[in-house]
């Protein structure tokens, strides 16, 4: 899946292209490296995002095409 759409998806990030600005920005990390708004993400992924002075790092629990918004907490865990 697309790190956008996982973001959105996820809910960590509200909307679709908010998350491919922030993508194509060079603040979102995939296992230590930067990603664009088309890298793939998969289980087990590392996710770092950085906007403003907030940091968020994630590791992927389950990739799913949609979810309901009490679900989305399960795609992930914080670290």
């Amino acid at each position: 899946m697309r790190i956008d759409k996982f973001l959105k998806v996820s809910r960590l990030i509200k909307r679709r292209t908010l998350a491919k600005e922030v993508c194509d920005g060079g603040r979102v990390k995939i296992n230590e490296n930067v990603a664009k708004a088309g890298s793939n993400v998969s289980v087990g992924d590392i996710i770092e995002i950085s906007i403003g002075a907030r940091n968020t790092k994630v590791k992927v629990l389950g990739v799913k095409e949609n979810v309901r918004a009490d679900q989305a907490t399960e795609l992930y865990e914080l670290l």
